[in-house]
């Protein structure tokens, strides 16, 4: 197990002390940001019900005063039409609230993902997982006890997806604990991070975490969750350097949203900021069809619309893999553009 320092340490205590001055009334938020005089966004309060509003300030400092149609608040703020039932969207899109054993879903042969925590620093109104069973699939000692023994016992895993609710809610101490246990599972190679915690909070991104991952055996990979291009600030360039340091693999996924960033230059814009702190665009994602999110949905046929026009914007290293994940299937499915890439 590598050295950990003190676990009171300021950093540690600075990201904690971000996660919990957060704002959980769609009111509140409006007021915040001088827009409690729109009654469309007002309408929408009573959405709490459905998905609770949860918002850390640190993200909310990054929503411009007064613009009701700012992408970040879009991503967050509750409205009144996730109470439209919309056909073909279902509370399980992806068929995945069966797991293998508590906390592990094994749906793709060579990986698997392991639910670390159910909590998440923000909660996104578009997320798949919105309906999901987290109190079935708690993030505690013992459920990944069970999950680490499947793991032992399957050698055709060589990876693991750290994935939740949001993994990087699971402390330092802990994280550094599970890995330690992975490390010792010789037919694990790589060991992957799906997290939006460091863009939200890029105080997360501690000295602690950051020494612990450079010492693992393990290729280690952190695949971000940045929808546009305001969400990237000074201090998240700064903890994507911390990780690069520690020579962390950084990728991006996105989800293509109506209204949030469904253009291409919207989608330009953040492909070239995220190549700008170290980060390559990985894959941008059609909706997941979970009910409730409907409102963000975009087509296919717009969809490889926006992607041939974003082809002619970016280089070709720059363009994320269009891609949706269908419940059942052993990979996800790439959206064919038709166009050649350069």
């Amino acid at each position: 197990m590598a050295d950990i320092v003190t676990r009171n340490t300021p950093a540690r205590e600075e990201w904690l002390r971000q996660l919990a001055d957060v704002i959980t009334d769609p009111v509140e938020l409006l007021q915040h940001l001088q827009l409690s005089e729109h009654p469309d966004l007002l309408a929408g309060a009573t959405a709490r019900r459905l998905f609770p509003l949860r918002v850390p300030k640190a993200f909310v400092a990054r929503m411009e005063i007064g613009n009701p149609a700012d992408p970040l608040l879009r991503q967050v703020i509750t409205q009144r039409e996730e109470f439209q039932q919309a056909p073909g969207f279902s509370t399980d899109p992806l068929e995945e609230q069966h797991s293998v054993v508590p906390g592990l879903l094994h749906k793709y042969h060579n990986r698997a993902l392991l639910l670390v925590k159910g909590a998440c620093a923000v909660n996104c109104r578009y997320c798949f997982r919105r309906h999901f069973p987290y109190h079935d699939n708690q993030g505690t000692r013992a459920n990944w006890s069970i999950a680490l023994e499947y793991i032992r016992q399957h050698p055709e895993l060589n990876e693991i997806i750290f994935s939740g609710g949001d993994p990087l809610m699971a402390k330092d101490h802990e994280l550094d604990e599970l890995i330690s246990d992975l490390e010792h599972i010789p037919h694990l190679k790589t060991l992957r991070i799906h997290t939006r915690l460091p863009v939200v909070i890029p105080a997360r991104i501690t000295p602690t975490l950051c020494q612990r991952l450079a010492s693992s055996r393990l290729q280690v990979v952190m695949v971000t969750h940045i929808n546009h291009a305001n969400e990237i600030d000074l201090p998240l360039q700064e903890s994507m350097t911390q990780l690069r340091l520690a020579q962390v693999t950084l990728l991006n996924q996105s989800v293509l949203l109506r209204g949030i960033n469904d253009n291409a230059d919207t989608l330009a814009e953040l492909s070239e900021t995220l190549f700008s702190i170290g980060i390559l665009p990985y894959y941008l994602h059609v909706l997941d069809k979970v009910q409730g999110a409907a409102h963000y949905y975009v087509g296919d046929d717009q969809a490889r619309a926006i992607m041939g026009q974003l082809l002619l914007k970016v280089s070709g290293y720059l363009v994320p893999r269009l891609a949706r994940e269908i419940g059942g299937e052993r990979s996800k499915t790439l959206l064919d553009l038709g166009l050649r890439q350069q």
